[in-house]
């Protein structure tokens, strides 16, 4: 099923008499959801800054497979680019129309998900494949085989997935032991909704067998997770300061151990 999603930003609502009340509703629901954006700003950082690098002054052909609501992509087509939504979710691609219209733009949103990828958006349709948090719960093998197939000569995929190191340490520390010890060897899925965990090598091994090469690897949420996230919401700067300390770890592969996940860039 294939959406194609655009609009302009809602109407202006019509004034009524706000009471006290009411306006502490709503500097709380500002609060809150500022606190929302500081803290998706925070985990998501150190990825933007190598799309961004990767894909700066060209015009191109964007699939994000289970790209959900459009955190990406209408971000990504904020900056020119063509961009298809696919995911399974029809709630999901509803939230992305609303969330595309209020921003004036134009999303695609598809309907599937990796296993019918190429009979969705086509094969050679895309110079771009973002696959961020699918990985883990798909066949990894069958998912990069199509990935390559959508992909143009030289195209470009980036790849986040959950890293097997940390989740073992946040399971042992939150009293899931069983859990811990299944992830060591990483032969099962966690659960249904997890999946599974991979090492950054194991990545790279999986990659190089679909045809891909590996360009960086970036280490995501070192340190975001393990923050009390009522310090960054209410710190003054703790969120810029965690940001600046996550972007000066990314690229340190001592601390891609304790990364929740790894960001990966190859190309076809």
């Amino acid at each position: 099923m294939r959406r194609s999603v655009s609009g302009s930003p809602a109407a202006p609502q019509g004034e009524g008499h706000a009471g006290p009340l009411r306006g502490v509703a709503s500097t709380r629901v500002a609060a809150m959801a500022t606190s929302r954006e500081q803290r998706g700003s925070v985990r998501t950082a150190v990825v933007w800054d190598a799309l961004e690098a990767a894909l700066e002054g060209r015009t191109l052909d964007v699939v994000d497979i289970g790209g959900g609501t459009g955190g990406f992509a209408v971000r990504l087509a904020e900056s020119g680019h063509r961009v298809r939504v696919v995911d399974p979710s029809p709630d999901a691609l509803a939230s992305l129309s609303r969330r595309a219209r209020e921003a004036d733009l134009e999303v695609v949103g598809l309907q599937g998900d990796v296993t019918d990828l190429v009979e969705v958006v086509g094969a050679g349709s895309a110079d771009v494949v973002l696959c961020h948090g699918v990985l883990e719960v798909v066949d990894p093998v069958l998912a990069l085989v199509n990935i390559r197939q959508v992909l143009r000569p030289d195209g470009l995929l980036s790849l986040v997935v959950g890293q097997r190191h940390a989740a073992v340490l946040a399971r042992a520390m939150a009293g899931h032991f069983q859990q811990a010890r299944n992830l060591l060897d990483g032969r099962q899925p966690v659960d249904a909704r997890t999946g599974r965990r991979f090492t950054a090598a194991e990545l790279e091994a999986l990659l190089a067998a679909a045809g891909f090469t590996t360009s960086a690897v970036h280490a995501v949420r070192v340190f975001t997770d393990l923050v009390p996230s009522a310090l960054v919401d209410l710190e003054p700067g703790a969120a810029a300061a965690l940001v600046e300390l996550e972007r000066a770890v990314a690229d340190r592969p001592e601390y891609l151990p304790l990364a929740t996940q790894v960001h990966l860039l190859a190309s076809r």
